[in-house]
């Protein structure tokens, strides 16, 4: 599996973040690992534009306090196009409601729509399918 530099996890339940984390790193998948417990705090980090901690990849859960998965994503559309193409957006919920999954899948900015908890088959099905040498900065 391909090494990123950078993976963001958004995601309010700490014990998901510790988890999902774990995965991350157990298999070498990133440098550097951030979690964020809110959208706003992910929009924050993103905003600040520190390239070294700037991620190739984002895994957003939905159902958060404060700012929600989908407000996130209204946030995320107004970043500078160059940030956006740097980054690839997967949702990673615990939600099975088909409208969320519809949403998801019709979405121009989410590449893609898992259910947690976070593998390391999916971590490699999701690096492999979406930060090919070619298809993105990952």
């Amino acid at each position: 599996m391909k090494q990123l530099n950078c993976i963001m996890l958004i995601d309010d339940n700490k014990i998901d973040n510790f988890f999902h984390e774990r995965v991350i790193r157990k298999n070498n998948a990133a440098k550097e690992v951030i979690a964020m417990e809110s959208g706003q705090a992910a929009i924050d980090h993103i905003k600040a534009g520190n390239k070294l901690l700037q991620p190739e990849l984002i895994f957003l859960d939905i159902n958060m306090p404060g700012m929600d998965g989908w407000e996130f994503i209204e946030h995320y559309k107004l970043l500078d196009n160059s940030l956006q193409n740097a980054m690839i957006v997967v949702m990673l919920t615990t939600s099975d409601n088909p409208d969320d999954i519809v949403r998801a899948r019709t979405h121009g900015l989410l590449s893609d729509f898992k259910t947690k908890p976070l593998t390391k088959e999916m971590l490699e099905d999701v690096i492999n399918t979406y930060c090919s040498e070619s298809d993105c900065d990952c």
